[in-house]
C-alpha cells in the first residue's frame, strides 16, 4: 500500500505542476495594420514581451495581406529549429503563411529558447519598414 500511496503523491504532485505552468500560459494579440492614405504600416504592439508557452496571436486587421517572419541570421542552429517548429504552416523558413483576408490570424507558442530579442516584420510590407520585435524572458 506504501508504494501504491507514494505513487498516488508523485501524481499529484505532477498535476499540480502541469496546472501551474497552464496559468502563467499568456495570450497577447497583435494587431497587423496598413493604412497607405495615411502612410502607416504596423505591428500593434510592436515591441512584444513573452514567455515560453506563451501563445500570441497575430490578427490582419488592415490592408492585408500581412506575414510575419523572423530574422534569422543571428540565430543559432537550435534556435532557429525551435522557431521554426513553433510556426505551424509555414511557406518558408521562419516565415507564416500569408494572411489574406482582414480578420485572418495567425498563432505562434513562444519555444523554449534563450532569453534575447527576436526581431520580425510583415513580407508584402517591408518596404514600408512594417516590423516588431518578440523579446522572450524567463
Amino acid at each position: 500500500m506504501s508504494r501504491f500511496a507514494t505513487l498516488i503523491g508523485a501524481s499529484a504532485l505532477l498535476l499540480a505542476a502541469g496546472a501551474t505552468s497552464a496559468e502563467a500560459q499568456r495570450r497577447q494579440v497583435v494587431r497587423m495594420e496598413a493604412v497607405p492614405e495615411k502612410d502607416t504600416y504596423r505591428f500593434t504592439p510592436a515591441q512584444i514581451t513573452a514567455r515560453p508557452g506563451d501563445v500570441l496571436v497575430f490578427q490582419a486587421v488592415r490592408g492585408a495581406p500581412h506575414s510575419i517572419v523572423f530574422e534569422g541570421a543571428d540565430l543559432s542552429e537550435a534556435t532557429h529549429e525551435a522557431m521554426n517548429g513553433a510556426m505551424g504552416r509555414r511557406t518558408g523558413d521562419l516565415s507564416s503563411p500569408l494572411l489574406t483576408s482582414e480578420g485572418a490570424e495567425y498563432r505562434i507558442v513562444v519555444p523554449r529558447v534563450a532569453p534575447g530579442v527576436y526581431h520580425f516584420y510583415c513580407l508584402p510590407h517591408r518596404a514600408y519598414d512594417m516590423r516588431g520585435e518578440l523579446k522572450i524572458t524567463r
